[in-house]
């Protein structure tokens, strides 16, 4: 399990244990600059912590498709060399029985994995993710680091109506990336971490 933590500087930490007037850690409407919290929300210290929200349900046909897609034409084309070429048949077995077996658990063990692993949140400190499936990666951002947000969608994404919330940071760790979100879900989310970081989606700089 990999486990990241933005570095800079958090908001301050909050001198008290979390109670009705904690910011709902859930995405909301920004009010002055803020996530809606609810008057005289104090704020929450950015720290790693599991996230609440998980992905759609279509995420796991996307992956499924994925997978299908580049180990199943990697096996498809072994097994018509093998067909068409009967001297490479004994050179070729292992290949295709290890093609085989990596296009099963790509296809149909990684899309649930992965369902039942990503997760993802983001409040008007932070951002945070975990994703993965043999190799999990927890991240948390805080938003004072956020450079740009994007809402990106691939072909396979836009024909289920899924969509990939993008966070790049001041970071050498590389952007923050959740995929499977609904596309309105993540279009709103990119929106409102804009607004709350005070920058305009897709911007550069």
């Amino acid at each position: 399990m990999t486990i990241r933590e933005e570095t800079g500087k958090a908001p301050p930490a909050a001198n008290k244990e979390a109670g009705p007037g904690t910011p709902d850690p859930t995405v909301g409407r920004p009010a002055s600059g803020r996530w809606a919290a609810g008057p005289g929300a104090p704020d929450a210290p950015v720290r790693l912590r599991p996230p609440q929200n998980g992905v759609e349900r279509r995420a796991i046909v996307w992956w499924a498709l994925r997978g299908l897609t580049l180990w199943g034409g990697a096996l498809a084309a072994l097994a018509a060399v093998a067909v068409f070429w009967a001297p490479s048949r004994p050179w070729l077995a292992a290949p295709i029985v290890a093609l085989a077996v990596t296009t099963v658990a790509k296809s149909l063990v990684e899309p649930w994995w992965r369902f039942a692993v990503h997760r993802w949140e983001i409040t008007d400190q932070a951002t945070y993710a975990v994703t993965g499936w043999v190799v999990r990666e927890w991240r948390v951002a805080p938003t004072s680091r956020v450079q740009t947000v994007d809402a990106v969608r691939g072909p396979l994404e836009q024909l289920l109506g899924l969509s990939t919330l993008r966070v790049t940071t001041a970071s050498s760790s590389g952007a923050i990336s959740v995929a499977g979100l609904d596309k309105d879900v993540a279009r709103d989310a990119a929106e409102r971490l804009a607004a709350v970081a005070e920058i305009t989606p897709g911007d550069a700089t």
